[in-house]
């Protein structure tokens, strides 16, 4: 089997996928009886995005990773199959057009690939030096030949040519959504794998009493969007300006009219509807809302304290974790309140040991 990063073995993923799954069971079985509800991945080309060092040797250009036991030998990467089929073919003619044109390939440092279903692709080129309007001059003919989103970066420079997003369309719930995906923001790694995720948690939702929605981390609207049509009014928070941004166009583009997005950190919210007080939590009419369900995705580290406290007093809370250990410590600190309904497991990274899952937690009694 090869070191190489990035590849792909269909004939062990069912095995790994199991695994992942019997972990996942013996991890909650102190508030969980059944089995996880286990969404798959496809087996290649699942990988929407993908970031690469620029490696030079001599005349010789290459797109490397560096395995973490021995992180100053770069590993080359003629191709990426874990990634999606628009980053494999656009590795090749990049590389190509980075031998042709000395202007593109002088200190180039990085490449950054952001791509979707459909195809759409942006390219961030990464420098250790000043880019000017001779490299426009190159780079912009080049965006137009590859049919891309091209930004070039250095230290304080960030040149966009033409745009700096993609706009991806997925299939949610019974409909298609369409969500732009702006350089630098969070985006789900796994577009198959999210559509899975969110169809889950609308299907969750829809079992719930309608009510309003109190959402934390909403990012760019991913889950926010389809789960609006199962709840009267959704407030969504979310401290990323760039996601923000990208969240207020899909709710245009999308024609949501019940939502309401706050930028501010999950523990600004928490600690303002703790206190009543801060200027940002003020402009939003919390008594006017009636909260049934709160549903968080936080980050690896998972709820805070104070954020614990805040979803605790709610009915439902319906959670998306990239990491199921600090998912369980939740689920514990929250045990004398909510009882633990449903479980799921979205294999989001297959080939490592990463997981990503899916809960319920009802209040008691």
């Amino acid at each position: 089997m090869s070191d190489r990063p990035g590849q792909v073995y269909p004939d062990q993923y069912q095995a790994q996928l199991t695994a992942k799954s019997a972990q996942l069971r013996d991890e909650f079985a102190p508030f969980w009886t059944g089995e996880p509800e286990v969404h798959a991945s496809p087996t290649a080309h699942f990988r929407m995005r993908a970031e690469f060092r620029v490696w030079h040797q001599g005349e010789r250009t290459f797109f490397a990773m560096f395995d973490p036991a021995n992180p100053r030998e770069p590993i080359e990467m003629p191709d990426f199959p874990v990634g999606s089929e628009r980053i494999n073919e656009l590795m090749e003619k990049l590389l190509e057009a980075i031998h042709a044109e000395p202007e593109l390939r002088y200190r180039l440092f990085q490449a950054e690939f952001l791509t979707t279903l459909s195809g759409d692709a942006l390219v961030t080129l990464i420098y250790h030096r000043k880019l000017d309007e001779q490299w426009d001059a190159v780079a912009r003919p080049l965006a137009a030949r590859l049919h891309i989103g091209l930004i070039g970066r250095s230290r304080k420079q960030r040149r966009v040519l033409t745009r700096d997003h993609v706009d991806e369309a997925l299939t949610i719930d019974g409909r298609q959504w369409t969500f732009r995906q702006i350089e630098n923001s969070f985006t789900q790694p796994n577009a198959r794998v999210c559509e899975h995720m969110v169809t889950w948690a609308c299907a969750r939702a829809a079992e719930f009493p309608r009510g309003d929605l109190l959402e934390l981390y909403c990012g760019l609207g991913t889950f926010t969007l389809p789960l609006s049509r199962h709840f009267n009014r959704v407030l969504a928070t979310e401290i990323s300006k760039v996601s923000v941004r990208a969240a207020q166009h899909n709710i245009e583009v999308n024609g949501i009219d019940n939502v309401v997005i706050g930028r501010m950190s999950a523990e600004d919210f928490s600690q303002g509807w703790r206190t009543g007080e801060g200027r940002r939590i003020l402009d939003y009419d919390l008594p006017g809302y009636r909260f049934s369900t709160v549903f968080v995705d936080p980050p690896r580290a998972g709820l805070d304290a104070d954020t614990v406290e805040l979803v605790r007093q709610f009915e439902r809370i319906l959670y998306i974790s990239c990491n199921p250990e600090t998912l369980r410590a939740n689920v514990e600190a929250l045990q004398d309140t909510h009882e633990l309904t449903h479980l799921a497991l979205f294999d989001q990274f297959p080939y490592t040991h990463h997981r990503e899952a899916g809960a319920v937690l009802q209040r008691r009694g």
